[in-house]
C-alpha cells in the first residue's frame, strides 16, 4: 500500500501544472494574520507548500557557526513523542515529502501530500515545527555527517575557492564564512546550541508562504494557522548589510593537481535598482548560460584555455556581487586571468552590440515560462517573489521589462557596474606566474 502511495505522489508531482508564466496568484491572509500566495489547480489532487524562515545560516550566534544548518538538518529526525524511525514512518505512510534545508538567507520548508492526507501531513509537519526533539543520538549521527561535508569540501578546489572568495568579499559578516561551519565549530555544538538557533530561526515575524495545486484560499489559510499560529512571534535579530570589500587582489592557495581553479569577483546591483534588468541582459552577455558570451568566446573558443567559465549576479538580503569562476591548467592561469581582466575592460569600455542584447532577450523571455514546471516550482518562486517584495502580477509582466532594456541601457550600466581595476582573483592550484598582491 505505502509502496502504491509512493509511486502516486512520484506521478503526480511529474503531473503538476503545466508549462506557463501567466499563473493566478492569490494573496491569502490567514484567520491568524499569517499571508501567503496561492496558486490553484485543482485537476490533481496534489498540492506543494514552500515556507522560508528569513535570517537563515547568517543568524548563527558569535561563535555557534554551523548551528542554524545543523539544527536545520535535524527538524525532521524526530518530533513530539515519535523518533526519527517512527516519524519517517508517519511520513512515507501518507506518501508526503518533507524537505528542510538552510542557505545564508534562510531557513527553506517544503512540503508536498495528497488532499486525502492533507490534514494529517498538516499536523506531522506542525509537529516538526514546534516540538523538534533533537536526541543525542540523532545529533552525533547528524553533525557525523556534516564533519563528513566538511573534511570533503577542505579537498575541494572549487569549494576552496568560493570559501576563500566569500571571506575576502565579506570579511567578518556571516556570509564571509562557510554557513556549515567549521570541525572545531560543529564539533562544540551542544544540544542547548541546537535549541538556541531553532528559536532564534524559525519565528512568525520572518515567515513567507507560498502553495500550489489541490487546496482553496480557505483552506489554506485554516492550514496556515494550524501550521504555523503557535510559533514564536519574534526571533533572532537580522545581521547588517555589509559592504562589499574588492580592492582588484590577487589571492592563491596551493593546492596540488594538474589545474587551477580561478573565482573572481566585483561589486553587483540589487534588485531594487532601476537597471537590475539591464545588468541581467549585460551578465548574460559577459558570461551567462551557453556558448555565446564574451568570456566563453575568448577564453575557451578562441584560446582554448577551459571547458567553461560563468559569471552570475547576486543580490543577497544585506549585499550583492557579480562573480564568476573558471578552471584552467595550471600553465595557462595568468594568460586566463588577463583575458578575463581585457573583456572586462573592453565591455565596460565600448560596450555590446545590438545583436547580442537581441539574442539575450530572446533566451531570457523563451526560458522564463519553462521555470514554472510544476507545483513544487511555483510555490518555490511564488515565495522568492514576496522576499523581494515583488507584486502578484511580475509573471505576467516580467518579460516585458525585459524587452523594455535598450542597448544604451545596457551600454550604459556596463560602463558603471563594471570596475576592472577592482576585480579580484582568487586562485587555488599551482598556477605558474601568479602571485599574490594586489
Amino acid at each position: 500500500m505505502m509502496v502504491r502511495a509512493l509511486a502516486l505522489m512520484g506521478a503526480l508531482i511529474c503531473l503538476a501544472l503545466p508549462l506557463r508564466a501567466e499563473v493566478a496568484i492569490q494573496e491569502v491572509t490567514s484567520p491568524g494574520g499569517i499571508k501567503a500566495w496561492l496558486v490553484e489547480n485543482h485537476d490533481i489532487p496534489f498540492t506543494a507548500l514552500n515556507i522560508r524562515f528569513k535570517g537563515g545560516t547568517s543568524l548563527d550566534a558569535a561563535g555557534k557557526r554551523g548551528a542554524v544548518n545543523l539544527m536545520t538538518a535535524l527538524i525532521e529526525e524526530g518530533a513530539g513523542d515519535l523518533d526519527s524511525q517512527a516519524f519517517a514512518a508517519a511520513r512515507d505512510g501518507m506518501a508526503a515529502e518533507f524537505g528542510f534545508s538552510s542557505d545564508s538567507d534562510g531557513v527553506s520548508i517544503s512540503a508536498r501530500f495528497l488532499t486525502d492526507t492533507s490534514a494529517q501531513a498538516t499536523d506531522l509537519l506542525h509537529l516538526a515545527l514546534t516540538k523538534p526533539r533533537f536526541d543525542s543520538d540523532a545529533i552525533e549521527r547528524v553533525r557525523g555527517q556534516v564533519l563528513q561535508n566538511i573534511a570533503s569540501s577542505a579537498k575541494d578546489p572549487g569549494t576552496i575557492a568560493s570559501d576563500l572568495l566569500s571571506h575576502a568579499a565579506f570579511g567578518d559578516h556571516p556570509y564571509g564564512s562557510s554557513g556549515d561551519g567549521t570541525t572545531a565549530s560543529v564539533q562544540a555544538l551542544t544540544r542547548d546550541d541546537l535549541l538556541a538557533a531553532y528559536r532564534g530561526a524559525l519565528a512568525r515575524d520572518r515567515i513567507y508562504v507560498a502553495a500550489a495545486g489541490d487546496i482553496s484560499a480557505a483552506d489554506l489559510g485554516a492550514m496556515l494557522d494550524k501550521l504555523l499560529g503557535d510559533l514564536p512571534a519574534t526571533g533572532a535579530a537580522q545581521p547588517a548589510d555589509v559592504v562589499l570589500t574588492a580592492k582588484g587582489d590577487v589571492i592563491t592557495q596551493s593546492f596540488p593537481g594538474p589545474q587551477s581553479t580561478i573565482s573572481f569577483y566585483q561589486g553587483g546591483i540589487t534588485f531594487e535598482d532601476p537597471d537590475y534588468f539591464a545588468a541581467t541582459i549585460l551578465n548574460e552577455i559577459l558570461g551567462g548560460n551557453g556558448f555565446s558570451s564574451r568570456l566563453m568566446d575568448q577564453v575557451r573558443e578562441k584560446r582554448g584555455l577551459t571547458y567553461g567559465i560563468d559569471t552570475s549576479l547576486a543580490a543577497y538580503d544585506h549585499a550583492t556581487i557579480l562573480a564568476g569562476s573558471v578552471a584552467t591548467a595550471n600553465d595557462k592561469a595568468a594568460e586566463a586571468m588577463q583575458v578575463i581582466r581585457d573583456v572586462w575592460a573592453d565591455v565596460a569600455k565600448n560596450g555590446v552590440t545590438q545583436k547580442e542584447i537581441d539574442d539575450t532577450k530572446t533566451y531570457l523571455t523563451g526560458s522564463y515560462p519553462l521555470r514554472f514546471d510544476g507545483n513544487a516550482r511555483i510555490a518555490s518562486i511564488l515565495v522568492g517573489m514576496q522576499m523581494l517584495g515583488l507584486p502578484v502580477t511580475y509573471p505576467a509582466t516580467r518579460n516585458a521589462k525585459v524587452e523594455a532594456v535598450t542597448l544604451g541601457d545596457v551600454n550604459r550600466v556596463a560602463a558603471s557596474l563594471l570596475t576592472p581595476d577592482e576585480l579580484t582573483f582568487v586562485v587555488v592550484g599551482d598556477a605558474v606566474g601568479v602571485a599574490a598582491g594586489n
